[in-house]
């Protein structure tokens, strides 16, 4: 049984006073789904005292271990900070700051090697989807970001499909379910049935405490990765409660 995940991407946002959340989220915290939240790395030495159940996370590495590459932290770093997992590849990256599926795969080893679980992003875009691209950018994005050795302990992929981030906007589940079936068999063809069916496949993009459960329900939905809706406990725990009962 893969365990349900709830990922929160803090993403630019949090100063101290925000890690009060923390406490809030551990005491609505079910039982049967792990809680991960992702901070500001300027939070995540501060966030490893208040964490109780919570699982911490970075938001990017850089794919070395150290070295002269002013303002970038590393992997190891993350680890030593208190982190277990780092987002990597997320579109707001590949758009921002122009990493390919190569400079991915490289951080998702740098991850490993620091003994970090990656979380994996891939997504297509509006126009991706509009042309009927979707699955070949979900593929080539798949097969370029992940390296060989992956297996449910060292990796979690995230599909967000770039267009329902932050614009309340999600796809049709049928479309969900079509893109999360589709990187399960292609996981299944690479790596096998045993190591595919222990990754855990997140859905993020909008997802919000009214829409939550309906998410949940679709086939290889194991959690969220969750912007806006979890710097709040308040918004963010019912998202996992969901998910609990899903």
């Amino acid at each position: 049984m893969r365990r349900k995940l709830a990922a929160g991407n803090w993403k630019m946002n949090g100063l101290r006073a925000a890690l009060s959340e923390l406490q809030a989220l551990n005491d609505a915290a079910p039982d049967g789904v792990e809680m991960l939240i992702c901070p500001p790395a300027t939070l995540l030495a501060a966030a490893r005292e208040q964490a109780g159940s919570l699982s911490l996370g970075g938001q990017d590495c850089h794919s070395a271990e150290t070295g002269a590459h002013t303002g970038d932290i590393s992997a190891e770093m993350l680890k030593d900070a208190g982190a277990s997992y780092v987002i990597l590849g997320h579109s707001e990256r590949r758009a921002d700051h122009g990493e390919t599926n190569e400079i991915v795969v490289e951080k998702t080893k740098a991850a490993w090697r620091a003994g970090l679980t990656a979380i994996v992003c891939i997504g297509e875009t509006l126009a991706d989807r509009e042309a009927g691209q979707t699955l070949d950018v979900i593929g080539t994005q798949l097969a370029g970001s992940l390296p060989e050795g992956a297996n449910g302990d060292n990796t979690v992929i995230a599909y967000e499909p770039v267009w329902a981030i932050g614009t309340g906007h999600i796809p049709a589940m049928e479309q969900i379910t079509e893109v999360h079936d589709f990187i399960r068999a292609a996981l299944v063809a690479r790596l096998g049935e045993t190591d595919a069916a222990a990754i855990r496949l997140l859905y993020g993009g909008s997802v919000k405490p009214d829409n939550a459960a309906e998410i949940f329900r679709v086939s290889n939905v194991d959690g969220a990765l969750v912007g806006g809706a979890s710097l709040k406990a308040s918004d963010f725990a019912p998202i996992a409660k969901a998910l609990e009962s899903a």
